[in-house]
């Protein structure tokens, strides 16, 4: 397989997953700003959304939006528990989870990426953000993890999403269970493994 990816985006959530799962992949780095990637590709051509994550399959195929990728991922390797079965409810929670990140931090905290906001605009989309990451403090509190007592994808993506809060000047210590998660998370050898990766691989023209 081969995962498509930019550093300091979503795509680090498949990847660790990859680590997580011992599984064989190639990694491909992506300019997200001209969509060429580290084998000379246009990346539009690979995924015309343009935007990582992308996996590409032994077949050939592409698979887009990682919370769909990881989920696939895990049900290469059930024996690794990083979802629950298909068809249970224990995996509708984990979707139910997934959903909230993409929807509610991942998107919610993109238009901070925008320096070009006012800040009243800015205002309000920590505000709403801040709420969301409230609700998430509230959960943590009383569990290690997202989804059962055991790590699973929804934790590499949320793990992935808050990463950014550093870049947009939130501290997390605000939230304590959720720093505490956070250090806990990003000391898994999956993690460490994945950010190397993507450390070596030079930037892309």
């Amino acid at each position: 397989m081969k995962l498509y990816f930019a550093p300091d985006t979503c795509s680090l959530s498949p990847h660790i997953v990859l680590q997580e799962l011992g599984l064989p992949y190639e990694l491909v780095r992506v300019n997200s700003r001209t969509k060429r990637t580290s084998a000379g590709e246009d990346f539009l051509a690979i995924n015309p959304k343009g935007y990582v994550a992308a996996l590409e399959l032994d077949t050939g195929e592409v698979l887009t939006e990682g919370p769909a990728i990881v989920q696939y991922l895990a049900d290469l390797k059930q024996e690794a528990g990083l979802a629950p079965a298909a068809g249970t409810l224990a995996r509708v929670r984990l979707q139910e989870w997934l959903n909230f990140i993409t929807s509610e931090v991942h998107a919610g905290s993109s238009p901070l990426f925008n320096r070009a906001l006012p800040e009243e605009a800015l205002v309000i989309f920590r505000d709403r953000l801040f709420r969301r990451l409230d609700f998430i403090e509230v959960n943590l509190a009383s569990r290690d993890y997202l989804v059962g007592d055991a790590f699973t994808v929804a934790d590499a993506y949320l793990f992935t999403v808050l990463g950014w809060m550093k870049g947009f000047s939130i501290d997390l210590d605000h939230w304590p269970a959720t720093a505490h998660y956070m250090r806990r998370i990003g000391g898994r050898a999956s993690v460490q493994s994945a950010l190397a990766r993507e450390a070596e691989l030079p930037p892309v023209r």
